[in-house]
């Protein structure tokens, strides 16, 4: 229990024997279940979790324990509950297991820590007390808001994760929220029963489509100042075929947002600046490099350079306004992070991340 919410935490894991013992002992005291859902990994992770499910049980005073749970069947009162998918379905789906289950015991909260020891549990009040103060109905973590979160981060993740960003923007509405590909956060169980989850993808996208989802069903998310954990982990995503995929997933994510949010459940002129704005640009550009074309073969393109040049500006014009009209649109369902304590705390030891000998 936690500040009178009843708290619990996701771990999802998939190949990560070395660390997901770990990430479930260090999952802070005033948690009162976790859901340890391994996706079907091919490695000793499904091992692990069961026996240090196993072992936190046993330790847990049955006859103390105030859980207040109501279950479905009849009185599990276990502190860490061990899941497993059947076959591999995809980070998404973990969650969504955990979601459910979380929300069908009537936990207040549900947080998620991945399995590969990146997320300081220490932190966790600072990720859930958004939520549980009613601030917000989901909260993340974001690590590129101040330089020091970022020192240990590389190159190559912060490009990306900035490029990824910028798109969810538009994607996702909520143009104040950054690093989106993050995945420690926190979510009421009211918003969990108000998502439709069976029409969030199952796999990686998983972070940025619900987001575009809790946008369209107007929920509050606040973004909150963190640092990540990096060690000795290694990602299992193929990053050709998740940019692939992350990619068409946006572009659907945005087109069916502006369809829903601002045609069917009322009209905004976002989506017609929107349009306007993509034909302007789409139709200047190729319309300028058709003038340079007939320039470089000795053909007068000045007119049509001109005329192309123009509708490029009016479509850049547009697309400018569609943003702020977005932006508008969606300014009071974002909380600031500035708002909950950022104080520093000391990161996991990465050393201790290698399988503990406890859990042998």
């Amino acid at each position: 229990m936690y500040k009178d919410n009843r708290i619990g935490v996701v771990v999802t894991a998939y190949d990560e024997a070395t660390f997901v013992g770990r990430v479930i002992e260090t999952v802070p005291e005033y948690v009162d279940r976790i859901y340890a859902v391994d996706d079907r990994s091919p490695d000793e992770s499904w091992e692990v979790i069961q026996r240090v499910a196993e072992r936190i049980n046993r330790k847990r005073d049955r006859e103390t324990a105030e859980l207040e749970l109501t279950v479905a069947d009849g009185g599990d009162d276990r502190r860490v509950v061990p899941i497993r998918h059947e076959q591999n379905r995809g980070y998404g789906a973990a969650v969504k297991t955990g979601y459910r289950r979380a929300a069908a015991d009537g936990l207040d909260v549900v947080a998620v820590m991945n399995g590969d020891g990146q997320m300081d549990p220490a932190i966790l009040d600072r990720i859930i007390d958004p939520v549980v103060t009613g601030d917000a109905d989901y909260a993340k973590g974001n690590r590129l808001l101040s330089p020091e979160d970022r020192d240990d981060m590389s190159t190559f993740r912060f490009i990306g994760n900035v490029m990824l960003t910028g798109l969810s923007k538009f994607a996702t509405g909520y143009w104040s929220i950054g690093d989106t590909q993050n995945g420690y956060t926190a979510i009421s169980r009211d918003a969990i029963e108000a998502l439709d989850l069976e029409e969030i993808t199952d796999r990686y996208g998983f972070l940025n489509h619900i987001l575009t989802h809790l946008n369209v069903a107007g929920r509050r998310v606040a973004d909150v100042p963190m640092y990540a954990v990096y060690g000795d982990e290694k990602s299992s995503i193929r990053y050709a075929s998740f940019i692939n995929f992350v990619s068409r997933l946006l572009l659907r994510s945005f087109c069916w947002r502006l369809k829903t949010r601002y045609v069917v459940q009322s009209f905004n002129p976002a989506v017609v600046y929107y349009g306007a704005g993509t034909i302007g640009l789409l139709g200047g550009f190729v319309g300028l490099l058709g003038s340079v074309a007939r320039a470089v073969e000795g053909k007068d393109g000045f007119i049509s350079g001109v005329s192309s040049f123009v509708a490029a500006l009016i479509g850049l014009v547009s697309l400018c306004t569609a943003i702020r009209l977005d932006a508008e649109a969606s300014e009071e369902l974002t909380v600031s992070g500035a708002d909950w304590d950022d104080e520093r705390s000391p990161a996991v030891d990465d050393d201790d991340s290698a399988v503990d000998q406890s859990i042998e």
